[in-house]
Parts: C-alpha cells; structure tokens; sequence
C-alpha cells in the first residue's frame, strides 16, 4: 500500500468535503483552501500523469525540489500514489519538479511547477515541461496497475512502511487529532521537516494551515480567523 493510500484514502472516507490545506503566502497577500476531496483529485491527476506520461514505477526515483506549497503536497501524494521514490537529489531522478527558474542537473526530465496559488499554469509562451498544464489532463481518480509493496523505498531511501509508521509516530507526539488545525511556517525539508510539517498532519487527520513568507504581523490574524489549536513554526 503506498504512502497516498495509507494516509490520504482514509480522510476521504472521513470527510471529504472538509478543509486539508488552508495555504497562505503573506508575501502576495493570498489564501486559498483545498478540501480532502479536490487535493485527492490533484493527486490523482498527479499520479496518473507520472505513470502514463513518464513512466514512473514503484521505485522511480523522482526529485521533488519545491518549497512547502499546495502544489507541492499534490506532486508528493501523486508520485507517492504511484509508487515513485520521492528524493531531494536530481541526479538519476527519472523526473524532478523545479520551481519557476529552478533547476535539476542530471535528471532525466525537468518539469516547472507555477506556485501560482489558484493553480494557473506556465502560460503558453513556455517552452518547459508544465506541471500544471500536463497534470491537468489527466484523470480524477487513478487505479495502480502495480501494487505498491511496503518495502519499496519512498522517502529518502526509507520505504513506505516505515514513513507511515514514523508519521503516525510523530502525529501522535504532537497530540494531533482529526480536529486539530495546524499552523506551520515550517519548510518542508526532506525528510523530517515534511514528516513533521505534512505527513504528520494527514496521519493524525488533522487539517494544515500553511503559511509561507510569513509576516509575524499577519500571524495573529490567521490564528484566530483560521482557529487554529497547534503551531509548527
């Protein structure tokens, strides 16, 4: 089972239609909300586009060289889904996921996520292989043709089993309960920034309030607007 459907699967049944990522960029001055459903469904898009398009497999090694972003957690849970090895190291990588002017030496394809946070592409005027505009494509929902055993590695060459096993760990330890809101300024590195900051938040089944650029003085606002009950900074 991969890390997708050990984590993500089970808050669809819970509740679909309530709020899993509620993303602030302090620095644009934006919010946006992405409920258990519509992130399941960029996932799958994800996934299905890493599998029919790239060839992803259970073990491809994909590079994921993004900062902590909605679109982030949808490129994580649909390489997750189809099995992929998420790495911080593009060298091999059968694919890496840059930011706008980011780069990847040695991967076998590059692909730009926008950042843009209602998920507008590139544009056209790009000659770049758009995460946004190829993603969309694809399929709400995504079957794996091949199952994803629990050893397969999937973190930083730690395999699946044991990520979901340190997440629940760790969503525990931080006293995470399915009505619990989060608010983390925290950078997703890998591996124990994003176990802690996303992972950690999807085991215990708790919604994230995610602030990026975040302006101290905008802080206590989003507290009390957003109610949130526990602070990752």
């Amino acid at each position: 089972m991969s890390i997708t459907e050990a984590l993500l699967r089970p808050l669809l049944t819970m509740a679909a239609g309530r709020p899993l990522i509620t993303h602030y960029d302090d620095a644009a001055g934006t919010r946006v909300e992405l409920s258990v459903a519509t992130m399941a469904n960029w996932a799958a898009k994800t996934a299905n586009w890493l599998a029919d398009d790239l060839d992803v497999q259970p073990g491809s090694p994909v590079a994921v060289l993004l900062p902590a972003h909605w679109q982030t957690a949808a490129v994580l849970l649909g390489a997750w889904w189809c099995g992929a090895h998420v790495t911080s190291d593009p060298a091999g990588a059968t694919l890496a996921v840059v930011p706008p002017s980011g780069s990847a030496p040695g991967a076998h394809a590059v692909a730009v996520a926008s950042l843009d946070p209602m998920g507008r592409d590139l544009g056209p005027a790009t000659d770049t292989l758009d995460y946004i505009a190829e993603s969309r494509l694809h399929a709400d929902d995504f079957l794996a043709l091949t199952p994803v055993p629990g050893t397969t590695p999937a973190l930083c060459g730690t395999p699946v089993d044991d990520v979901v096993a340190t997440a629940r760990i760790r969503a525990a330890a931080l006293g995470l309960t399915p009505g619990s809101r989060v608010l983390s300024t925290r950078d997703w590195t890998l591996p124990d920034g994003l176990t802690d900051s996303f992972l950690a938040v999807l085991a215990g089944a708790a919604s994230l309030v995610l602030v990026t650029n975040p302006d101290p003085a905008k802080l206590p606002t989003h507290r009390s607007t957003e109610r949130t009950t526990i602070e990752l900074t």
